[in-house]
């Protein structure tokens, strides 16, 4: 990643996300880390770079995105686990509890991510961002009992207080059968 931070635009339309794309590409010097189609028929691009450039980037993605904005954010310190498990190549060598925060768009499961990792002593497992489930979004995360309990709770106060909550969920011991999907 290139700077300390981290933004996200996400749209209901795939042209406007596009259009969206490469006018915060233009504004300010961010690197994109995800510009991609999600299910069902909405666009998401995801940029990095220094807390300046990422937030006149997102000002003016958000403007041009205009009424198809679903949801976006900036994240000026980003925690260093949310990008290996946004690309799946976090490795754990032991799940402990399992903690499971859902929401109803992209941008709101990343910060919930930062948010949970940032709350307690957890591993983040996997933030699954909107393919093949609706347009929803998922993060996984894994640690202590207690310490699972404190981050899924501070990552579903983000998402809940954008009334996008879908569920959240803690498993103090789950069966290997159940996690063998994230390894």
């Amino acid at each position: 990643m290139k700077g300390a931070a981290i933004g996200i635009v996400e749209t209901s339309s795939i042209a406007k996300g596009y259009e969206v794309a490469d006018a915060v590409l233009k504004r300010a010097d961010v690197e994109i880390v995800v510009n991609r189609t999600i299910c069902p028929g909405k666009y998401m691009v995801l940029i990095s770079g220094d807390v300046d450039a990422v937030n006149a980037s997102i000002e003016t993605g958000v403007k041009i995105g205009a009424h198809t904005v679903v949801d976006y954010f900036i994240i000026p310190n980003v925690h260093p686990e949310v990008f290996p498990a946004i690309s799946g190549v976090t490795h754990l060598p032991e799940i402990k509890a399992l903690g499971v925060i859902e929401g109803f768009s992209v941008a709101s499961v990343i910060e919930a991510a930062d948010a949970a990792v940032k709350a307690a002593d957890v591993q983040l497992i996997t933030v699954h961002l909107a393919m093949a489930i609706g347009g929803k979004g998922f993060v996984s995360l894994t640690g202590e009992v207690g310490d699972v309990e404190a981050a899924v709770a501070a990552g579903a106060a983000v998402i809940e207080s954008k009334g996008l909550l879908v569920e959240k969920i803690v498993i103090p011991s789950p069966r290997k059968e159940i996690i063998d999907e994230f390894i």
